[in-house]
């Protein structure tokens, strides 16, 4: 087989390749919907862990290694938490500083400000005493008498996700499947081979750190464990092992199988984060798997697996180096190798790590999804509230899986019981606030450094998912028991959180910071705290309008309403700078010190929000250019998940081009192997960030419209996706070659009008429920 070297010379002459393709696609009807383009596949085991492949059912999941002579089931569930030392805690009194703080901070007394407030509202970062996501543990199938082996095959299926691996030893050939499974709550693996008595293994499980106890009983391994010397979660981990043929002994805790035709392997975890005894949930997880055949566990899983996936097509034409190895086509965009449909198969994946690591009735995606290594997983594994958290959603709604989002915003309702207390400790305010990072303890307090822990808009921000969630669905039962009470909170405590600027005698949030940065005062010191930086007032904003919308959609709290609209009108406008960038302190003496940063924090009103569009405010829009032109200019950009974003803004700027150009360096530069997300290291966002951009690329409907295919690239000038979503309750399928759109199904789930556009076309269509429409590029009806 070629390597990837001997395609290179492919990105030479792009234009001219582009032709050449789309006329031998033309010609032999090649599609990248088919089975191969939605596996990632590989022709050697994994070496590393960010080569190894995920599964997960939301809760539990393991990375695959494909390993030959010894197959690594890194596990993991989502409530393993180390809890050590003292917890996080508001500072008593905190909000008695508030005023002194502000003061400071009007004056231009910034390094004074930051110094009273972290002594006096900041809480201290507790050395030693991190509470963190961890690794399950490990389970190593060691497999006698494969020395060599030849035709080594190894993928993972995003069609039944399922990890598959083979390859071949002397005359016998070894196939080997994992996937988790949602309905049986069970990691399933069944190894076999194409001759009897061929499986000689043995069973190893563990894990690294404090006194793990392993013990054995019958076919089946226990592994049990209380964590942080019983502060942490007590968890305890079954896996239940049958064969055909062959023997099950026991020898120094580990399973040996000799002489079996096929061995399976049920893996059953369970704590007692929720409040039972582990031991007793993994009886009845086992026991509703006992008699349960493995083709049977099998096909529900497939079955409910694919009732979320399969609600998404996505086909463009593939390139020859879609016949390559994942591994190979992700090194090969170092080369700039025209790759069209590594684009649809990075989506897919996308999708797919939602389904496999958020759930219904699981908890978010937290850093890592739910896959994480070792005992100190980067950043913790938590959740930070200052982008990431969210960034993980931005995909849900649009990629028409909803259900997805709902353990996201079920955990921001749950923080509100600490984020009372925060907002009225810190703040002397009512609501609730969170700051720039939670986990599963749910503190919402200030922690650690001014720089990055002063931030308390993560609840707000977080909070604006219930309305996009809202708008996909039109959910007014959802609206009225969670969405509008979680909001209304968030809304009030912003609402107790502005204050009036003396100079120009408009409000202003603070003491606060834009995520992360740290600006040079006019003295040229450097400091992170301010009074109204743009992204606050950008959020405040983006949720007072969605509240107040909400209380009109409910006939609710005329009142408050009216003082959020009062509020809105005296709020601090987004300000336009005289290098006609938008302004991200809302203050010209207020100049960057990092250039290059990675939070693009002051464009969040061109996405996630609408506050910037090419209707309302194309001012802002050419000056969103300039930030990004500048930040880019400056290696800003240089984290895959801030490469995401930057994906999001091009989308809303409408430039597909762009959207693609930095698709290319996110692959070359912030993707591993495995198509995981590099921050460095492995992060989540970036995957799904990227994958919400592929899809506001095709489709937006930000703006009472559903604007088809307002920012497709020229490296994409045919295919076809389905079951996109639109704002209103809409489901949308495009097809488009040459560039153009060639139809567009719309179909209405809830009713509404349709407004639709595409360029400067724009028909509004009345429709019922379950109606659809199919037009054409002039938008007319035809059929």
């Amino acid at each position: 087989m070629e390597t990837p070297k001997q395609y290179k010379s492919m990105n030479n002459q792009p234009n001219i390749l582009l032709v050449l393709f789309l006329v031998i696609f033309n010609l032999l009807g090649i599609q990248a919907q088919s089975d191969d383009n939605l596996k990632l596949w590989f022709q050697r085991p994994a070496n590393t862990w960010n080569e190894a492949l995920p599964v997960g059912n939301g809760r539990i999941g393991t990375m695959v290694f494909g390993g030959v002579s010894t197959e690594r089931l890194q596990l993991n569930e989502e409530t393993i938490f180390k809890k050590d030392g003292e917890q996080l805690e508001d500072v008593k009194d905190g909000h008695k500083y508030i005023d002194q703080v502000r003061n400071l901070l009007f004056k231009g007394k910034y390094k004074e400000a930051e110094k009273l407030h972290l002594s006096k509202i900041m809480g201290k970062r507790l050395d030693g005493g991190t509470n963190t996501y961890q690794t399950l543990g490990d389970l190593d199938i060691i497999f006698n008498g494969i020395n060599t082996y030849s035709d080594y095959y190894r993928e993972l299926d995003l069609n039944n996700a399922t990890v598959n691996t083979k390859f071949k030893t002397g005359s016998v050939w070894h196939n080997r499947t994992v996937f988790a499974s949602t309905v049986d709550q069970a990691i399933v693996m069944k190894a076999d081979a194409s001759k009897p008595g061929n499986i000689d293994c043995t069973l190893n499980l563990s894990r690294p750190g404090e006194g793990e106890l392993v013990k054995v009983t019958k076919n089946m391994l226990v592994m049990t464990q209380h964590l942080s010397n019983g502060n942490g979660t007590k968890y305890e981990a079954r896996v239940l092992v049958t064969t055909d043929g062959g023997s099950i002994t026991s020898e120094n805790n580990r399973l040996v199988i000799k002489k079996a035709n096929s061995l399976e392997i049920r893996i059953v975890v369970a704590t007692d984060y929720f409040g039972d005894e582990p031991s007793k949930i993994c009886d009845s997880y086992q026991s509703n798997i006992e008699d349960k055949t493995y083709s049977a566990i099998f096909k529900d899983h497939v079955e409910d697996y694919q009732r979320l996936f399969h609600r998404m097509t996505f086909e463009v034409p593939a390139s020859e180096a879609a016949k390559f190895p994942t591994d190979e086509r992700v090194d090969a965009q170092k080369r700039g190798v025209y790759d069209p449909s590594l684009a649809t198969l990075y989506f897919h994946f996308g999708r797919y790590l939602l389904i496999s690591s958020s759930r219904e009735n699981s908890l978010p995606a937290n850093l890592q999804g739910i896959w994480a290594d070792g005992l100190a997983p980067a950043w913790n594994a938590d959740y930070h509230m200052n982008i990431n958290a969210q960034m993980n959603y931005w995909p849900s709604e649009i990629t028409n899986l909803s259900e997805c989002h709902l353990p996201f915003l079920k955990f921001i309702a749950s923080l509100r019981e600490n984020g009372r207390k925060t907002a009225k400790e810190l703040y002397g305010a009512r609501g609730f606030a969170a700051h720039h990072t939670t986990d599963l303890s749910r503190f919402t307090t200030a922690y650690g450094s001014t720089q990055y822990g002063s931030w308390p808009m993560g609840a707000a921000w977080a909070t604006t998912h219930f309305w996009e969630h809202y708008l996909f669905t039109e959910d007014k039962e959802f609206l009225a028991s969670l969405g509008y009470p979680v909001m209304k909170e968030a809304s009030l405590f912003l609402s107790d959180f502005l204050v009036k600027n003396p100079k120009t005698g408009m409000l202003v949030t603070g003491p606060s910071m834009s995520p992360e940065n740290v600006f040079l005062a006019p003295n040229g010191d450097k400091a992170s705290l301010t009074m109204g930086p743009a992204m606050d007032l950008q959020i405040v904003r983006h949720l007072f309008n969605g509240t107040i919308i909400a209380s009109e959609e409910l006939g609710i709290d005329v009142t408050f309403r009216k003082k959020l609209k009062s509020q809105l009108r005296n709020l601090t406008p987004s300000i336009i700078g005289v290098d006609g960038r938008i302004l991200e302190w809302s203050d010209e003496n207020l100049k960057e010190a990092l250039p290059g940063h990675r939070h693009i924090s002051h464009l969040y009103g061109l996405y996630p929000s609408n506050e910037f569009n090419w209707k309302d405010t194309p001012e802002f829009m050419k000056s969103s250019e300039k930030v990004i032109e500048s930040r880019l200019s400056k290696g800003g950009g240089h984290t895959g998940w801030s490469r995401g974003w930057i994906m999001n803004f091009y989308a809303r700027l409408l430039d597909g081009d762009k959207i693609w150009e930095n698709l290319v360096e996110l692959w070359a530069h912030k993707t591993l192997p495995n198509l995981f997300d590099d921050h460095p290291p492995f992060q989540i966002d970036g995957n799904f960030g990227a994958t919400a951009a592929l899809a506001e690329m095709l489709l937006q409907s930000h703006n009472d419209e559903i604007n088809i295919l307002p920012a497709l690239p020229k490296a994409l000038p045919k295919g076809k996706i389905t079951g996109l979503m639109a704002r209103g309750g809409f489901e949308v399928d495009i097809e488009w070659e040459n560039g153009d759109l060639q139809k567009v199904k719309i179909t209405s789930r809830l009713g509404n009008p349709a407004k639709i556009r595409y360029g400067a076309k724009i028909i509004a269509y009345t429709m019922d429920k379950g109606d659809s429409i199919i037009l054409d590029q002039n938008l007319s009806v035809i059929e």
